[in-house]
């Protein structure tokens, strides 16, 4: 199990990417959030094991790449703190 945190920029806030991204999110076995930022960026943060956190990214650049310019990932060991997938505030 690891957590993955990716930040997007872009023209990622007011497109649906918090949507969308949750709700690919949710079709796996992901916990997590993910969020808008003050600057502009929306902050990704996802635990699962590997292979579905690969799949949850591929799914967000498959429908939302479009909207993203950059990304940046940092990758961590889980901390089992999530129990679902939600968009936070």
């Amino acid at each position: 199990m690891e957590q993955r945190v990716v930040h997007f920029q872009g023209r990622v806030q007011g497109v649906g990417f918090r949507y969308t991204t949750c709700q690919e999110a949710r079709a796996l076995n992901v916990t997590g959030y993910v969020k808008n930022l003050p600057d502009g960026r929306v902050e990704l943060v996802a635990e699962g094991e590997p292979a579905e956190l690969d799949r949850l990214l591929a799914g967000v650049r498959e429908q939302l790449g479009g909207f993203i310019r950059s990304e940046q990932t940092d990758t961590l060991p889980a901390t089992g703190h999530y129990n679902d997938f939600r968009v936070t505030h």
